[in-house]
Parts: structure tokens; sequence; C-alpha cells
């Protein structure tokens, strides 16, 4: 069942709204299998990511799109994510902590590079780090005011470098993405870096993912104020995500619209 379940997760889907009703009842039930066999490591890679796409696309968002006219219920709406985001993130490094024993004490170490005995990460585990990363990073972008969830950044990062070091073009492009994200949150990133990773994520999907365009847009146009390198990045996620239909460019598509149709209050 954990295998009928993982291979289900995987399944390609351009119908948002038929995701979002599908994937409460598909989470909860391959949850539940997980827990019984949480080493199941494509398992732990369907529940964490499903989790952590669920909580970007279909709460997160929301939260975004109704700040300016209900913030109260946006507020709730990110309390929700980043309990979605944690939830995902526990399960992704369950499933890892059995398989590579001393990851979670090596990345909470703060001071890593006195420990010789860097964890390395097998193939097989690439995509649980990858998830488990991005949940890390959501639930540290909403939850700005604990310091305690704050201080995971610098592990979050560790977790995803040492993904992107054994495969930087996973997923399409999404894990050098993410490298992009981070280099852009952490104190001491600089645009110039962050660059760098997602012009490498933009060449893995050879043009085919919104996601980078729409994260360089977000991440490095809007904090330069460049108003015209804003528009254009969006402009070009909304090209790709219209010539390739699946799930993430219909989000990324989505988000990239909302943007543009907002782009006066941001500017």
């Amino acid at each position: 069942m954990a295998d009928s379940l993982a291979a289900q997760g995987q399944t390609a889907e351009d119908d948002i709204v038929l995701a979002r009703e599908a994937s409460a009842f598909y989470l909860k039930l391959s949850e539940s299998v997980l827990r019984s066999t949480p080493g199941h490591l494509p398992l732990a890679e369907a529940v964490a990511g499903g989790y952590t796409q669920y909580a970007y696309a279909f709460v997160t968002f929301e939260a975004d799109r109704i700040e300016s006219t209900d913030a109260n219920a946006a507020r709730r709406l990110r309390e929700r994510a980043a309990r979605l985001y944690l939830r995902a993130h526990r399960h992704a490094m369950a499933a890892l902590e059995l398989h590579t024993p001393g990851l979670g004490q090596w990345l909470a170490n703060p001071n890593p590079a006195s420990d010789t005995k860097t964890p390395q990460l097998t193939d097989d585990e690439i995509g649980v780090a990858y998830w488990a990363a991005a949940a890390w990073g959501g639930h540290i972008a909403l939850s700005t005011d604990s310091p305690e969830a704050v201080a995971g950044l610098p592990g979050a990062m560790r977790l995803a470098r040492l993904a992107w070091a054994r495969q930087p073009d996973f997923a399409d492009g999404g894990l050098a993405t993410l490298m992009g994200s981070f280099e852009t949150a952490r104190p001491g990133g600089t645009a110039r870096q962050a660059q760098v990773y997602f012009d490498q994520a933009l060449a893995a999907s050879q043009g085919r993912s919104a996601g980078p365009l729409v994260a360089q847009a977000e991440s490095i146009a809007l904090a330069a104020g460049d108003r015209p390198a804003f528009e254009a990045l969006l402009q070009r996620a909304l090209a790709v995500a219209a010539l390739r239909r699946d799930l993430p460019n219909e989000v990324m598509g989505q988000r990239a619209q909302w943007l543009l149709d907002t782009i006066d209050l941001r500017f």
C-alpha cells in the first residue's frame, strides 16, 4: 500500500481544483500508512511534498490574496500553513533519521564545520531531504516572531545544500530554486549568488518551469524595487505555465497573474 500511495503521489495533475479536493483524503490516508512504515522513503517524500505543496498553494497563497481585505483571516491561514509545513518537515526528518542516523543532530549543530563527519545522503533520500528543507523554510518564513523557529534557518539551508551537492538539478530545478530563495533569505546572502541558482534552475527545467521565474521576481526584482524586471519575469512565468500545463505551473501561473494584478501595491 505504501508503494501504491507513493506512486499515486507522483501522478501528474493539471486541474488545480481537483487536486485540492482530492488532496486531503490522500494525505490523511498516506500519513496513516507512513506512521506504520516510517522508513518508507518514497511515501515519506510523497507525504512531505503533499503537505508542503498544499500549505503553499492552497493556504499561504489564499492568505496572501485576502490580506488586504481580511487581515485576521489571513493571519489564521498563515498559522495553519505554518503547522502544515511543520507536519511535512517532521515526517520527512523522521524518515531521514532512520536512514541517516545523526542527521538531525548534525543539522542542529551551530558549528557543523567543527564536525568532520558530514552526513552523506543517498540518491533515494534526495527527494525527502528536498521537501524537508522546503517545508522547514516555509515554516520559518511564517514564524518570524518565533526566535526558536528562525534559529532553524541555518539547519534548513544545510539540509538543502546536502541534497543540492549530490543532485543539483533535482526536481527539474526545484532544488536549485529553493537554494536561490534561501540565499536571498539568509543573513549575508547576495542577489548575485541567488541569480546563479535561479539560472541553474531554469537550465535544469529547460525553460519549462514557471517556479524559478516567480521566485526570482519576488526575491530579487521586488526586493531591488525593479518594476520592469519584476513584470518581465512574471510575464515569462505566465508564458511557461501556458505551454506546460501541470499542477506546479498552474499554481505558479496563478500566483504570477495575481502579482501582476496587484503590482501597483508593490511599487
